[in-house]
């Protein structure tokens, strides 16, 4: 399910990263006293009421200014306005109402979004001397609160989520399979998209950055039914010229959250970079069925051993996707795009799958006989029992004597034997361990 989304803005040193801070639980954005140190919007989860959010954080925005480095901080500030569910307005309760802060509130009434004014740095129970000035802004009852020690938070988030829209998400039927095709920009995501829909239902541009918003398109094949999430592209920080580039990756990033399938698009031409490692390093964190398509595979000169020479490239880029299937295909010559769906289909089908427990502890079992758990000190770990606990990504709880003895590469060989006799091709293994309970 795609989240609510939260923007935090407002003018700069009114107290917005210290804030963000305090919502999501982790000191994550820089907190300095000085105007301007958060210059990126930098975005994190957050969660209140067992509801779920998106909170973005934002540089401070100065209406007048001509600097082209707060020109471009309120740009994307404009950004996460446009795309938020709810804005929190922040200004600071010990300057008082500023003639930025009426710029800023012109701004937002503009954007037609739900606006909580947030009078920050009142460290105390009793109002502002400023409180009543900003009722001038015209957005309602001011919320006062001190970000610093969380005085009022709580009421805060209370508001927050009472803002958020009814049916942000459309349900679909439990069968219909997700698929998010993400990858750097300018790889062929839109292509293979048409592609596989066999109509022009998104704009196909040589240009980076043309697909700026994630675009749901469900569709049938036979008795199948799909959703198909076409993505912005990732792009290095470094390289991100357009500010829209960056407002484009909270889209694709809560596109691999909705999706069941994760489609990693590489382009054959430039090879494999570090940010195709961190796009498939998103869709494995979140736990999501995997498959690594090199698109573009007509413009590469090829002979009996170029596949075979990809395949141990992309193995060794990406150690912790082993798992994933790699296909080879071109959404312009259409080579092998008859596999792609079938493929998608499949691995969605080994995430969802379950083992019978007996089954389970008797792979395990022979695991534990061929190659003894680690120990430590005289002690080793003992495996009493393993049951499959959940799907989506397939996740085992194992019951043991002691979570201390537990080693990466003695899961990693469990996982491996797992993966020899039930298969789960495509999707990442979680496992759980518990300490069995000692007897008096």
């Amino acid at each position: 399910m795609s989240k609510p989304i939260v923007a935090v803005v407002g003018r700069p040193n009114v107290g917005k990263s210290t804030l963000f801070n305090k919502l999501v639980g982790k000191r994550i954005a820089i907190v300095e006293d000085t105007p301007g140190v958060t210059r990126d919007r930098i975005y994190a989860e957050g969660e209140w009421l067992n509801k779920y959010y998106t909170l973005i954080d934002t540089g401070g925005i100065e209406p007048e200014s001509e600097d082209i480095i707060v020109s471009q901080m309120r740009t994307q500030a404009e950004l996460a306005m446009d795309m938020a569910h709810v804005i929190l307005f922040v200004v600071d309760g010990k300057v008082g109402l500023t003639k930025d802060d009426r710029e800023v509130a012109q701004m937002l009434r503009k954007t037609k979004k739900p606006v909580l004014l947030v009078v920050n740095k009142v460290d105390n129970k009793e109002k502002s001397e400023h409180f009543y000035d900003f009722y001038e802004l015209g957005f309602g009852d001011p919320i006062e609160i001190s970000a610093s020690i969380g005085l009022g938070i709580g009421d805060l988030l209370d508001e927050v989520v009472d803002n958020f829209p009814e049916g942000l998400d459309t349900e679909y039927d439990p069968d219909v399979i997700k698929v998010a095709i993400v990858g750097k920009p300018n790889a062929g995501k839109s292509s293979i998209l048409n592609n596989i829909l066999g109509e022009e239902r998104v704009i196909v541009s040589p240009i980076a950055g043309t697909t700026r918003d994630a675009i749901d398109t469900y569709f049938e094949d036979g008795d199948d039914k799909y959703l198909l999430i076409d993505t912005a592209g990732l792009r290095k920080r470094s390289r991100i010229h357009e500010n829209i580039e960056k407002y484009s990756v909270i889209r694709s990033i809560t596109a691999v959250e909705r999706a069941d399938v994760a489609l990693i698009v590489i382009d054959a031409t430039e090879g494999f970079t570090e940010q195709d490692t961190k796009v498939a390093g998103i869709a494995h964190d979140e736990g999501k069925a995997c498959i690594i398509v090199i698109n573009k595979w007509d413009l590469i000169e090829k002979d009996n051993k170029t596949m075979n020479n990809y395949i141990q490239d992309i193995r060794s880029k990406f150690p912790f996707m082993l798992y994933s299937p790699i296909i080879f295909i071109s959404a312009k010559t259409n080579q092998r795009m008859n596999t792609v769906l079938p493929k998608v289909k499949y691995v969605s089908n080994e995430a969802s799958k379950r083992i019978q427990t007996g089954a389970l502890n008797d792979v395990i079992g022979e695991a534990v006989l061929l190659n003894q758990p680690p120990s430590d000190k005289g002690k080793r770990l003992k495996i009493y029992y393993a049951t499959q606990t959940g799907v989506k990504p397939p996740r085992f709880t194992l019951f043991i004597n002691d979570k201390e003895l537990t080693h990466f590469s003695y899961q990693r060989y469990l996982e491996n034997k797992i993966r020899e006799n039930f298969g789960f091709e495509g999707t990442p293994v979680r496992f759980n361990y518990k300490e069995k309970e000692r007897k008096r």
